[in-house]
């Protein structure tokens, strides 16, 4: 489900990457004898996510799933408030809470969630915010289910004293720069809140964004906060969800323990539906600082949640939108070739709903064009109507999609969250999806699209304002100037002095102790050969009725040409639009009816086909891959759609500072020449000149089963999978290719500053580093065992804590080592405010510095207990047990490589931490890439003493010709 939410999600975040899972035997044990908890009944409901829910007397709901497939428990508490409880002049305080609440308590002491978090092996406590609901989740293994219940009872009752004014400024900043990574200094960024100000009434709580105005929040104070915390964060106003493999007769007993006593609160108001109504179309556009490409977006009042016409809706959209089939599909990107893609989709909050469709046109076209377009598109829906067929295939996509989010504890306790917050179930929603019918389909276009009045908003690239539709009025934008200074030094311990503890029965400062240790068995993976070369493994897993499968080639962008590079890319745009046999139409119609996704892409490494299915499909889903790669249609009026398609995405990836900041970083790092200095889209002189005799000879001559691993996670066993892919290694030929050999890049002889000057940013973008390990090399995940105190840990490393927590420079940071089978490096990224790009980068440049000499024996401590009780989560969705054969597979580790990195865990020392520092991260021999506004930083930047910065917009536009 889409929703507006913001998120306390680090930036590139590798702990969103670190959900793996192991399988194990035993639940959570109780530290003392379970006994019965007077508390409501219970009720037992659902079969895609079965459930039992209870309440505790005062008010607290309590939903339990039991998922024994992980010796993992997911632990997510959700307030039922969101930023539609706001009011005019205090909005963006529910998602402002969101990130106190993650702060201090008393019991826990000053950060004491994300120690907490560090030593049990956790996944890192998340949570986000919605217009509807706040919700705080983690995943942790089994045998710290007790300490998450203390952890979260202590902030939902023993929380509020401990926020200071100070506390409160600090956190101020980092919402700021949440609001600038996320709207400010991002194209489009400003879409829906110009969309919601129109759509709604202005005291309308859906009419602001979640984050709030950057104005309410600076007014904000420490009473404001206190009043919004004992209004809406009350257990009659919560719910406590657990997910995963636990006893639950013990995790009652510790539930009225640590939450029983907690007092009820005020009482909340159930808020009652109130739509959007429009007496007229209302025309706004806006020149956009970062968009290179004009974009339309149509909104128009939907649904709330519970209305009968939600799935008919969801249906609606993907039969106007998905496909080949598609009406506004053929008229938009077939027919007229205005765009590559048009995308909608209805959105259903508790007391009103959006409908929006969005179109980001080619480069230079009028969005009256795009208009007419959508008109002509929706006429020809009239005339065709919704098909049974369409309908159908439509519906089993959906039903592929349902089972898609079910594969890990923590998504089955935040979709528990949403529908205690909703009403209605998953099989309800599934159910209603089975339901719909093409009658359904062309009555809600009818009722709540065809003609009625919408909001069109036109954002257009600075300094072409001709481009937005006739007769729009300049939205409101508030942007913010770039003054150094402007914002204070924070510090948010400074007002730290002592409170009044609130009273509890027992004594809540001793944390509970860890049940037994779960028992880790990594997944059985089976191999196999097939005649012609092909590759061949899986490992079983039950828990959803769908398969999950790769099927990669070694090679990939490797085999471009530097002159004229972008073919990888352009082959794999054109892979899946029709076979020998089959119009691109009749073969994506063909996957649809499987309940079958595959998509093509072209790696720096390797060229790779990937798909999910549903199980009891594989065979003929496979087959179609097979006909796919075998017996390619080379479409010539496909390939046009697909070249315009690259040439816009590649204009587009200029608007994208983070991508900027990506392809800036390579050309420094491997050299005007090598095959990854280039962008993976190509530029547009090569993609314009690709041919396609070219695309043919890149598939004749590169793509041999020989270089291929074909890897599948399903409930199916080895026997139905080979028999399955048996059409594979009998009919695509064996020959012998060598994939080229490209140098490997030299570290640095002494660091630079680079800076590509985007005027007017709001944030620059830091990525420091350089060449470093493969994936393969002994030290690499010793490597990563090393990074983890300095920025691999989330909120438990160094430079989330000084540049976030204690400075408010960013909203999030992160440093790493990526490795391939052929290259790899560590990197540091970070979006920081403008104002501070000097301050942020020495201080991330010092933090990197000094990090082997001043790591401790208290750090060791915490890496251990984080990495290896971690391993609880080591392999638990599809994704993640996909990433281990591949490591076997294609990256050469043993099989049993997960023990033998647990291993290198335990064994580790101090002195091997400071010698992989001293190794691997020398800051005199850095890549230092700054992306932001030159006019007020690149000057200041000489102060790293790095020499004057390198400006390159030019070179980087010299390399792309």
């Amino acid at each position: 489900m889409i929703t507006r939410s913001t998120a306390r999600t680090l930036f590139a975040s590798v702990a969103a990457t670190a959900l793996l899972s192991g399988i194990g035997a035993g639940a959570a044990q109780a530290s003392e004898p379970a006994t019965a908890v007077a508390a409501a009944p219970a009720a037992e409901t659902g079969t895609l996510i079965p459930q039992e829910t209870w309440q505790l007397d005062n008010g607290l709901t309590v939903i339990f799933n039991i998922d024994r497939s992980d010796p993992v428990v997911a632990v997510a508490l959700a307030a039922h408030v969101g930023s539609a409880r706001e009011t005019p002049g205090r909005t963006g305080f529910a998602h402002m809470f969101e990130h106190l609440f993650f702060l201090d308590s008393e019991n826990l002491g000053p950060g004491g969630l994300d120690k907490m978090t560090a030593r049990i092996g956790g996944s890192g406590a998340n949570g986000f915010t919605s217009n509807d609901i706040t919700v705080y989740l983690q995943t942790v293994p089994n045998d710290a289910l007790e300490k998450m219940i203390w952890a979260e009872a202590d902030k939902l009752g023993y929380f509020i004293n401990t926020v200071t004014d100070a506390v409160l400024t600090k956190e101020k900043e980092v919402v700021k720069n949440e609001k600038r990574q996320s709207y400010d200094n991002q194209p489009y960024g400003f879409t829906w809140p110009v969309t919601a100000a129109a759509l709604y009434p202005a005291d309308h709580p859906y009419s602001w964004p979640v984050i709030g105005s950057m104005a309410d929040l600076n007014a904000a104070t420490l009473d404001d906060v206190k009043a919004f915390y004992r209004q809406w964060y009350t257990p009659d106003n919560a719910t406590l969800i657990i997910s995963g493999d636990f006893d639950p007769a013990q995790a009652r007993v510790w539930i009225q323990k640590y939450f029983g006593e907690i007092a009820r609160g005020p009482g909340v108001a159930q808020p009652t539906p109130r739509p959007a109504v429009l007496s007229q179309t209302r025309r706004l556009m806006h020149e956009d600082n970062f968009a290179q490409l004009p974009e339309l977006t149509l909104s128009w009042p939907g649904v709330e949640r519970g209305n009968p016409d939600v799935a008919a809706l969801d249906v609606l959209f993907r039969v106007l939108t998905d496909g080949k089939d598609a009406p506004l599909n053929q008229v938009l990107i077939d027919d007229r070739k205005l765009t590559s893609e048009v995308s909608a989709y209805s959105e259903n909050d508790l007391i009103a709903g959006t409908i929006q469709l969005s179109v980001r046109a080619f480069d230079g076209v009028d969005l009256d064009t795009v208009q007419s377009a959508l008109d002509e598109g929706f006429v020809r829906f009239e005339a065709q109507g919704a098909d049974v067929a369409t309908v159908a295939r439509i519906k089993t996509m959906m039903e592929a999609g349902f089972y898609g989010q079910l594969d890990s504890v923590l998504s089955k306790a935040q979709t528990l969250a949403f529908y205690d917050q909703a009403g209605g179930s998953a099989d309800a929603d599934l159910a209603a999806i089975r339901a719909v019918t093409p009658a359904d389909v062309m009555r809600v276009y009818r009722r709540y699209v065809a003609g009625k009045p919408h909001i069109a908003t036109s954002f257009v690239p600075k300094g072409k304002p001709d481009l937005a539709l006739e007769g729009s009025e300049v939205a409101l934008v508030a942007e913010e100037a770039i003054v150094a200074g402007a914002e204070p030094a924070v510090n948010q311990r400074a007002d730290d002095k002592p409170y009044e503890r609130t009273a509890s029965s027992f004594d809540r400062t001793v944390e509970p102790p860890s049940g037994p240790a779960p028992v880790l068995t990594p997944p059985a993976l089976w191999t196999a050969a097939l005649p012609n070369g092909l590759n061949v493994s899986g490992i079983v897993s039950t828990e959803v009725p769908l398969a999950t499968f790769e099927l990669s080639i070694e090679g990939g962008r490797l085999f471009d040409d530097p002159a004229k590079p972008g073919a990888a890319s352009l082959l794999a745009r054109i892979f899946d639009r029709g076979t020998a046999m089959k119009t691109p139409a009749e073969l994506e119609n063909a996957f649809k009816a499987l309940g079958a996704t595959i998509a093509v892409s072209a790696g720096d490494e390797r060229f790779s086909i990937s798909g999910r299915t549903l199980d009891r499909n594989l065979a003929p889903t496979l087959a179609l891959v097979e006909e796919m790669l075998l017996h390619p249609r080379w479409d010539a009026p496909e390939l046009e759609l697909a070249r315009a398609a690259a040439l816009s995405d590649i204009q587009d990836q200029k608007s994208q500072p983070n991508a900027i900041a990506g392809r800036v970083f390579d050309l420094v790092e491997y050299g005007p020449g090598h095959i990854l200095a280039t962008s993976a889209l190509g530029n547009e002189r090569s993609v314009a000149a690709l041919t396609m005799d070219d695309l043919k000879a890149f598939h004749a001559k590169n793509l041999a089963p020989g270089l291929a691993h074909f890897r599948i996670v399903s409930p199916l066993d080895q026997a139905a999978v080979t028999q399955a892919v048996a059409g594979l290694g009998r009919d695509w030929a064996a020959r012998e290719v060598a994939v080229p050999s490209w140098p490997t890049p030299a570290t640095p002889e002494s660091s630079r500053v680079y800076v590509y000057d985007v005027p007017g940013a709001k944030q620059s973008v830091l990525v420091f580093g350089g060449p470093a390990l493969r994936r393969g090399e002994a030290d690499y995940y010793p490597a990563s065992v090393m990074n983890y105190r300095l920025g691999g840990g989330g909120f438990a490393s160094r430079l989330t804590q000084q540049l976030r927590e204690g400075q408010g420079y960013t909203y999030g940071i992160r440093s790493g080592f990526a490795g391939g089978e052929r290259f790899g490096e560590f990197t540091l990224s970070s979006p920081v405010r403008s104002n501070v790009t000097l301050e942020a980068s020495a201080l991330a440049r010092d933090i990197m510095r000094d990090y082997g000499g001043t790591f401790t024996a208290e750090d060791l401590d915490v890496t251990r207990a984080a990495m290896s009780r971690s391993r609880a989560r080591a392999f638990e969705t599809a994704g993640a047990k996909l990433g281990v054969l591949a490591n076997v597979g294609e990256i050469g580790l043993p099989a049993d490589y997960l023990n033998r990195e647990a291993a290198v865990i335990d064994g580790m020392t101090i002195d091997q931490i400071r010698a992989l520092a001293d190794r691997y991260i020398d800051t005199d021999r850095m890549i230092y890439v700054v992306v932001g506004d030159a006019a007020t930083q690149a000057a200041r930047l000489e102060e790293l003493g790095y020499g004057a910065p390198i400006m390159m917009n030019d070179r980087l536009t010299e390399a792309d010709r």
